[in-house]
């Protein structure tokens, strides 16, 4: 009998998406020639762009009942990007990093490879997102 009134407050929760969350921004100033981004395996797509600073553009969704955890900072050459929802629910994020073409970027201390700009709207999500459903503290990717 638990587990059905589980499963139906799991399904009253209904599914996060990333793509139906409004993106938030945030701007920081780097001098630095390497970054290391940490996305603790969050979708995070990492983009050379003609500018000076280090933009990252978040879309995080969560399902109702969640609570929210998150953060976003730049120290010490390391960009942390973190987030995550706990309790009976569920949470979608995405994040795009834009930094100088000049910058050498490790990806969780790795080199990594950088996408050239691409022409999007501002505040598009992009194209090739995939979902990320975590609940219950698990983690369930869908390759496209």
């Amino acid at each position: 009998m638990a587990g059905v009134v589980l499963a139906a407050g799991i399904g009253l929760t209904g599914c996060a998406s990333a793509e139906d969350a409004k993106p938030e921004t945030k701007n920081f100033s780097y001098g630095g020639r390497t970054l290391n981004v940490r996305s603790h395996d969050i979708p995070t797509d990492l983009v050379a762009a003609e500018r000076t600073d280090v933009k990252v553009t978040r879309w995080f969704d969560v399902g109702m009942g969640a609570d929210e955890e998150s953060s976003w900072s730049l120290k010490k050459g390391i960009l942390d990007l973190q987030a995550k929802c706990s309790k009976i629910a569920n949470c979608d994020v995405r994040f795009r990093v834009e930094v100088p073409k000049s910058l050498k970027v490790l990806r969780n201390g790795r080199a990594t490879d950088l996408k050239g700009a691409k022409n999007k709207a501002a505040g598009a999500m992009p194209a090739a997102t995939v979902p990320v459903v975590r609940s219950w503290g698990q983690e369930t990717r869908h390759h496209a």
